[in-house]
């Protein structure tokens, strides 16, 4: 897996605190941005934050590309709805040269299940390529591609989706590809806005298991922002 930070929001911090003083203030939001002190917007953050007033942090969003993932973690990933997607097409893209695939752990582990899982894939491959050389169009010949297959995506999120993100599939009930992912995600963006993404993470960074009878058990350590 390569998760790429390609932009995001300069200085987000400042960005979103000036989307939420500007609410309260007699001047213009360009103003704003230039002389806010930072100990002004490390207030006016633990303000928003604190009281839920989470609308100014869609002010600042985040672009990653993102390769070497399954269909499997994609199809989790366009469920959240607030973000942005761009993904290779198995339409108009042809593995001609072979199809690259995620080889969950698990089976990897498995003698038996390793052989199965490769002799399937071959299979796969051989069934494709022969429905491309018979005329098929890719976008028919797709039809038996497995969830396995590798592909790439460019995704953008503002800071309020990306922290709800963050809080599910950093989660260890989070299915492992989409959670190693997150945790990547989470590691790039939190040098570019320390403050906000402090505590950002599963649930129990925070406080209690919102899983209820599902949680884990396992808790992370709890984080304070400074």
């Amino acid at each position: 897996m390569q998760v790429e930070l390609l932009y995001h929001t300069p200085d987000p911090e400042r960005a979103v605190a000036t989307a939420a003083r500007l609410c309260y203030a007699p001047v213009g939001a360009s103003e704003l941005m230039e002389s806010l002190s930072e100990e002004r917007i490390r207030k006016v953050l633990t303000t928003i934050l604190a009281g839920g007033h989470l609308s100014t942090l869609e002010h600042a969003s985040y672009t990653f590309a993102i390769d070497g993932v399954s269909r499997a973690l994609t199809h989790q990933l366009v469920r959240h709805r607030l973000a942005s997607f761009n993904q290779q097409s198995q339409r108009y893209v042809k593995f001609a040269d072979g199809l690259e695939t995620i080889k969950p752990e698990s089976i990897a582990a498995n003698e038996e299940a390793n052989r199965l899982f490769d002799e399937m894939i071959a299979k796969t491959v051989e069934a494709y390529q022969a429905f491309l050389d018979a005329g098929i169009p890719a976008e028919d010949a797709r039809y038996i591609l497995p969830n396995a297959a590798e592909t790439k995506i460019v995704v953008t999120m503002n800071i309020r989706e990306l922290l709800h993100f963050f809080s599910l599939r950093c989660c260890n009930r989070a299915q492992w590809e989409i959670r190693d992912l997150a945790w990547r995600m989470l590691e790039l963006v939190r040098p570019t806005a320390p403050f906000i993404f402090a505590d950002a993470g599963p649930s129990c960074v925070r406080g209690a298991c919102t899983e209820g009878k599902m949680t884990c058990g396992n808790p992370y350590p709890r984080v304070k922002r400074d």
